[in-house]
């Protein structure tokens, strides 16, 4: 995996001016009147509210360390909750004892504000002890009574899309674990082309020739894929799916063409299947195409990754299930649910990751995330999406939009 930055954001902000709403007791805690909990913009559901114990912010120890992959076990006997995390380098192990204000982290003794609590079959903990332990950033507003948790950086796979236009970015790509170069698709009449208005071979910036592009992105660790494009805005990609001639020239014309061209593996964006007719039938044959592709791609040696519109969205040709097997990756096009130039709704992309894990396994999955609707706020929070699901990575449409604001909060969230 790739590192743009080594450096661990974490801190422990002292949660103050709370009002304590109960006294000491092991079984029961306080109302917070409406306390709300974010992890890196977005609230986190939990099974027991959070509350205040003599002025200590108290939350449910499971729900977030879950939320941050943090794996955590239960000693009923012992009244005992064990989690265990990697923190940079180091493996950090934290035991818990109900009643106990002494924790053991890595085997030393570290005294807690208030000892733990069990609230309805729930282990309530101090958050500021939570943070100060796996690393994650936690602020107060008094005013809107909300906890913001923002979790620590995490190695995750990064794909960057790259259209013609993006010359003055190319020095982000070995940045990136892969990148996708958009210079090919299906045009009009359904056939596979390098050629045409957009989506195309792109003329060399001076000494900088496509080919070598290829060649250096390969050479510096990052993989570089063929991208191929298609939209069936005038059934060009209906008609693709249904002629089997034009089909196998089609798939021989995808595999030819990145071999010859040195990419590592090829990206399928066919976008607009199953908006209208026989949806069923779209579904059948794209992964019919799919298949074949997969067949004569990995006979080649090269990876297979697909684009494909959201579960929750118009178009349901698209069989997440079938194609998670045939392909190595699955990219989640959650976005275009507005106007696109606003940050995209996180309860929609929040609805289509879930979907999407109902039919595919979570290191398959690659959430795609917009650029040019997102921010560099909003940014962070779908990252924070893809973090708290631990899918495979992030794939960000693209190279050429990335401002500085956004791509420095990236590197907040994290290793490039």
């Amino acid at each position: 995996m790739k590192r743009y930055g080594k450096i661990l954001l974490s801190c422990v902000i002292a949660l103050s001016g709370m009002t304590a709403l109960l006294g000491n007791t092991t079984q029961a805690a306080a109302t917070t009147s409406g306390v709300t909990i974010l992890l890196d913009g977005y609230p986190l559901p939990f099974p027991v509210e959070p509350a205040m114990m003599k002025g200590t912010t108290m939350v449910p120890f499971r729900a977030i360390a879950e939320a941050l992959n943090i794996p955590v076990a239960w000693n009923q006997t012992a009244k005992k909750i064990t989690a265990t995390k990697k923190v940079g380098t180091v493996d950090k192990q934290v035991e818990l004892t109900i009643g106990s204000k002494s924790a053991v982290v890595n085997g030393g003794k570290v005294v807690l504000a208030v000892a733990p609590q069990n609230v309805r079959g729930t282990t309530m903990i101090p958050l500021s002890f939570f943070s100060g332990q796996f690393g994650a950033a936690v602020s107060w507003n008094q005013l809107t009574k909300t906890v913001s948790i923002t979790s620590p950086k995490k190695d995750m796979y990064t794909l960057g899309f790259y259209a013609l236009s993006s010359f003055d970015q190319y020095s982000f790509v070995p940045d990136f674990d892969a990148i996708a170069f958009g210079w090919s698709r299906i045009d009009r009449n359904g056939e596979f082309t390098i050629q045409g208005e957009e989506y195309k071979w792109p003329k060399p910036a001076g000494e900088l020739t496509p080919e070598l592009m290829i060649s250096d992105t390969s050479t510096n660790g990052t993989t570089p894929y063929l991208m191929v494009y298609s939209v069936d805005g005038k059934l060009e990609l209906t008609k693709n799916l249904e002629d089997q001639v034009l089909q196998a020239r089609t798939i021989s014309g995808i595999v030819d063409t990145a071999v010859q061209k040195g990419f590592k593996g090829i990206l399928l964006d066919l976008e607009g299947l199953g908006l209208s007719g026989d949806k069923a039938k779209a579904r059948s044959d794209y992964n019919s195409f799919v298949k074949n592709l997969s067949l004569k791609a990995r006979q080649a040696g090269l990876k297979l990754t697909l684009v494909l519109h959201p579960l929750n969205s118009s178009y349901t040709g698209y069989d997440y299930k079938t194609l998670g097997i045939l392909a190595d990756d699955l990219i989640i096009m959650a976005y275009a649910y507005g106007d696109e130039k606003s940050p995209e709704p996180v309860d929609k992309v929040d609805e289509a990751i879930r979907l999407a894990l109902q039919q595919v396994k979570k290191d398959k999955l690659i959430l795609g995330i917009s650029l040019a609707s997102e921010n560099e706020n909003s940014v962070n929070t779908k990252i924070g999406l893809a973090k708290r699901y631990d899918l495979k990575g992030i794939a960000i449409w693209r190279l050429g939009i990335i401002g500085q604001p956004a791509w420095t909060q990236m590197n907040g969230s994290l290793e490039f």
